[in-house]
């Protein structure tokens, strides 16, 4: 009898671990449909929003046809301009080399796409790379990106301050014959932020770490002079 028991409690024993090894095996393979799932779903998510945030951007008037800069000019020779308003090396390059820029453009020699890039944002309490870069937009949408740029790099806070204000970039900009209104109701409503963000993240893919950075059709000047530039619009003719 006592014997007929033990077998009976060593069956129920076995079928109880046998119970049980099968809830552990359901509960790993649905702990691993589950990880799969969110795997799947987040790799799914991410491309959607990479996709969408790629896209997400509204090119101002007279850029280029990818989006990256805007377009002065229509010579044969490509001259390409990464700077930041922010950056006082980018000033003295204006100041100096700016006009020698301009007259080749102006003799039809050359065309210039100034990417206006927001590298320089750690150096501003506001963000002052991007939110004058995104005015630019504004400017280029008014037909005076030149004189908005120009005016900029005159008014050039110092680094590691607030920068201008937008009070003070829309001043700026109806310094220069902008509508006011419409170009206030542009730069406060931050319309170019994502424009800035493509110009940005383009000129990082295409090797420009710091500004600024000037190629003739294509090829990185180490020569930024004056004279430097004349030499290499001449040889790509």
């Amino acid at each position: 009898m006592s014997s007929r028991k033990g077998q009976r409690s060593a069956a129920r024993v076995v079928r109880e671990q046998i119970a049980r090894e099968k809830r552990r095996k359901r509960t790993i393979w649905t702990s691993v449909a589950a990880v799969v799932v969110l795997v799947i779903a987040g790799l799914i998510g991410w491309s959607v929003y990479s996709s969408q945030r790629a896209g997400e951007f509204t090119a101002p008037p007279g850029a280029n046809e990818a989006g990256t800069g805007v377009v002065l000019g229509s010579g044969p020779v490509t001259i390409d301009l990464y700077e930041d308003y922010l950056c006082p090396v980018c000033k003295q390059f204006q100041q100096t080399s700016g006009p020698t820029i301009n007259q080749l453009v102006s003799e039809g020699k050359a065309k210039v796409v100034f990417h206006p890039v927001a590298y320089l944002d750690r150096f501003s309490t506001t963000e002052y790379s991007t939110r004058s870069s995104a005015a630019s937009g504004c400017a280029a949408k008014g037909g005076k990106f030149k004189e908005f740029t120009d005016a900029l790099f005159e008014r050039q806070p110092a680094e590691g301050s607030a920068g201008l204000s937008n009070d003070e970039l829309i001043d700026i900009g109806a310094g220069v014959g902008l509508n006011r209104d419409d170009f206030g109701s542009c730069v406060r409503d931050g319309t170019y932020k994502a424009w800035t963000e493509h110009v940005t993240e383009d000129a990082s893919k295409s090797g420009v770490t710091g500004t600024p950075t000037i190629k003739v059709n294509g090829k990185e000047l180490t020569d930024r002079s004056p004279e430097g530039i004349k030499a290499a619009v001449e040889a790509a003719r």
